[in-house]
């Protein structure tokens, strides 16, 4: 008897372990599920306005294996699963990362192919305001190709943050993003 496609698979089983993570006051970032060797592996990446501590991952992680073990006809076999937060690298695509990204500073392509570096500010629905060069700057989603976050190893300048604070009402708010990562099973 084969197994179902892993296509196929995460289409059946992303509802409940998006519930599951929902459950456990995260958001499913990514769920994905494939064939490797003779087991399936079952990615689950996790991430929170808060961002997420090693003990959230281990719960989160106890909670996907329930819910996936309540569904083994599903994944018909073994499978590896690894519970992860998004690394620091990862592309900001929706709103919720980019106010998670506020005052973190951020590598931008835009749509017209030039490169900026900027500090995250306000976002809404619409875009995102940014301190570029000491000047704000409001860009929308759709001007914005592609944005990844830059390591930073020294606190953001005190002026950089008051400018953008101000800018939104002296509305304070940290993002945070981790790497931590549990495999269990």
């Amino acid at each position: 008897m084969s197994s179902p496609p892993s296509g196929a698979v995460t289409a059946q089983l992303e509802p409940v372990v998006a519930e599951a993570v929902a459950d456990a006051g995260f958001d499913l970032e990514e769920f994905e599920v494939q064939q490797a060797g003779r087991r399936r592996l079952v990615k689950v990446v996790i991430d929170s306005d808060e961002g997420v501590e090693l003990d959230q991952i281990s719960d989160v992680s106890r909670a996907v294996s329930a819910v996936l073990d309540a569904h083994e006809h599903v994944l018909a076999g073994p499978y590896t699963l690894e519970v992860t937060s998004p690394g620091v690298d990862r592309p900001l695509t929706r709103v919720r990362h980019w106010r998670r990204a506020r005052y973190r500073l951020v590598k931008i392509r835009l749509a017209d192919g030039a490169k900026l570096v900027a500090r995250v500010g306000e976002a809404d629905d619409e875009g995102v305001t940014v301190l570029v060069d000491g000047k704000l700057r409001r860009l929308t989603y759709r001007e914005i190709e592609r944005a990844v976050v830059e390591v930073e190893f020294r606190q953001p300048p005190a002026e950089e943050l008051a400018k953008l604070e101000r800018a939104a009402g002296g509305v304070s708010q940290q993002g945070d993003d981790r790497g931590n990562t549990e495999e269990s099973r």
